[in-house]
Parts: C-alpha cells; sequence; structure tokens
C-alpha cells in the first residue's frame, strides 16, 4: 500500500512539472499529457523554422561572400597571419605560401585546416621589417588570383 502512494505521489509530482514547464492549466493527467505533447510539437516547429533561417543565412553569406576573409596583425616579434573561408578551397595554401614566400616573409609556424573549411592561422616574419599592409594586399591577390583561376577551371 505504502508503495503504491510512493508512485501516485510521485506520478503526480511528476505530471505537476510537466504542467508547468509546458505553461498548462489542465488539471486531468490526460490533458496535462496531451498540452505537453502539443508543446513539444510547438518546440519542434520552432527548432526547424530556426534550422531554416540558420541555413538561409548560411547560404546567404557564402553567395555574398565567396572570397574567403584576410587578417594580418602585427606582433612584437613578427605577424599573425589568418585566413578563413566558410567552404574547402583546395590548392588556396599553396597559393597563400607562395605569396608569403615571394614577398621574402619567413614561416616561423603555421596551422591550417583544409577539410570541411579552409583555415590558415601563420606566425611569421620573425626579426624581419615587413608591412602588414603589404603582406595582406599579396595574401588577398593570392585569394583572388586562386579564385579567379578556379572559377574558370
Amino acid at each position: 500500500m505504502v508503495s503504491r502512494e510512493h508512485k501516485r505521489a510521485a506520478l503526480h509530482e511528476k505530471l505537476q512539472l510537466l504542467r508547468s514547464l509546458t505553461n498548462s492549466h489542465a488539471l486531468r493527467k490526460s490533458s496535462i499529457i496531451l498540452d505537453a505533447s502539443k508543446y513539444i510539437q510547438e518546440l519542434k516547429q520552432k527548432v526547424n523554422r530556426l534550422n531554416q533561417e540558420i541555413e538561409s543565412a548560411h547560404n546567404s553569406t557564402v553567395r555574398d561572400n565567396p572570397l574567403p576573409s584576410v587578417t594580418v596583425e602585427t606582433l612584437k616579434k613578427g605577424l599573425l597571419i589568418n585566413v578563413f573561408s566558410e567552404k574547402s578551397c583546395p590548392g588556396l595554401l599553396v597559393a597563400v605560401l607562395e605569396a608569403i614566400e615571394s614577398l621574402g616573409v619567413s614561416v616561423v609556424e603555421a596551422k591550417a585546416s583544409c577539410t570541411n573549411a579552409f583555415f590558415l592561422e601563420l606566425f611569421g616574419g620573425e626579426g624581419e621589417s615587413v608591412d602588414a599592409q603589404v603582406v595582406k594586399e599579396a595574401v588577398l591577390h593570392a585569394v583572388r588570383s586562386f579564385h579567379g583561376s578556379s572559377d574558370e577551371a
């Protein structure tokens, strides 16, 4: 008997919690569960809508800005160069490294990922006097040239 009462009390407590989470005003168990089911369906619709908005925003961003972003920062000892694209760009790493090499900037450390997106973080020019804007323009030129040649192919 006591066990049955504990189960009944636990069930009642859980139903009240479900009722408060779903903002239900129902009093019967079946109505509370029905309201919870409707609430879950509404949440699923919201998730689907948000996923569609994210996908559409992502697609418009990729269409609006197909070129990778390039940043070059001057540090105390050299330059930090970042190149990022939301899509994979096979061969872009070589183009960027060749552009940096053509300026005579030595590469001290580089991290690159070309799997689903393109990401390059490069530290170079240690102890060299190199203008960050010149490096940025060279890398941007390499990126534009790379994209121009890959669009034609």
